[in-house]
């Protein structure tokens, strides 16, 4: 972000979790304005009057407002901003660009983790290309460039996918405390686990077969607990999970 000036629209949870990424001052506004308060307290940064007032100071403004604000926040912006990378779900880029007709548009999705530059974020391609702002929302941790026709599926499995390991995770933590572990081990046990696993899948090249083998002897407890899942219909539930994100799109 050297000698780029950053204004956030919108201080909610993912522009807080990006700028706790970036860890350096950002311009930022939002419809609470003791939110906004909040927010350049913490990073040291600066909450704006207005939303002109942003656009016309920052040299990237990143939307980060409720969809359905897009056109009444454009027509504040749009005539001051030189660039806009927007974060919102739903909003392709031909709508950006409506709204933003003078303006370099980015469509970026990223993910809560982010904030410890451990997330990933969807870029979506047909945009603009600007290799300074690609390189600012990779610096929050993995950057995928897909086709805007594939981007709502892989937000399906990437944005809200946070939650469902934590799901995950509170299941089995749960289990372990029935079972007479103390919760802070069980959760230590699970987290550290999950960790561990996600750090073993990147060094295979993400084969999951082959891991599962590794850990998997016939007849074993984890093949016994591998065909409890499959009978509970775990695969299933999570593509159920992907459609219900779709449709209520």
């Amino acid at each position: 972000m050297v000698g780029m000036q950053i204004g956030l629209i919108g201080s909610g949870n993912m522009a807080r979790a990006m700028v706790r990424g970036w860890g350096e001052p950002v311009l930022c506004t939002d419809f609470l304005p003791e939110r906004a308060h909040a927010l350049a307290a913490e990073v040291g940064g600066e909450a704006v009057a207005s939303n002109a007032a942003l656009a016309e100071r920052a040299d990237l403004v990143i939307l980060c407002h409720k969809p359905p604000q897009l056109r009444d926040v454009a027509l504040e912006v749009a005539p001051h901003a030189k660039a806009v990378a927007s974060i919102l779900g739903g909003v392709p880029l031909a709508d950006l660009q409506a709204a933003y007709p003078d303006a370099a548009v980015h469509r970026f999705l990223p993910s809560t983790p982010v904030e410890v530059r451990q997330g990933v974020v969807i870029h979506a391609l047909g945009g603009s290309e600007d290799d300074a702002v690609l390189q600012l929302f990779a610096r929050l941790g993995t950057l995928v460039s897909l086709p805007e026709g594939q981007v709502d599926v892989a937000m399906g499995l990437m944005s809200n996918a946070p939650a469902y390991w934590a799901l995950l995770a509170e299941a089995q933590i749960d289990a372990g405390i029935r079972r007479g572990i103390p919760a802070d081990q069980a959760a230590a046990l699970v987290v550290q686990t999950m960790a561990g696993t996600a750090a073993l899948l990147q060094e295979r090249d993400f084969d999951t077969l082959a891991v599962r083998r590794e850990v998997t002897s016939p007849g074993g407890s984890t093949a016994r607990g591998l065909d409890a899942l499959e009978r509970g219909g775990v695969r299933s539930a999570f593509s159920d999970a992907i459609d219900a994100v779709l449709g209520g799109r």
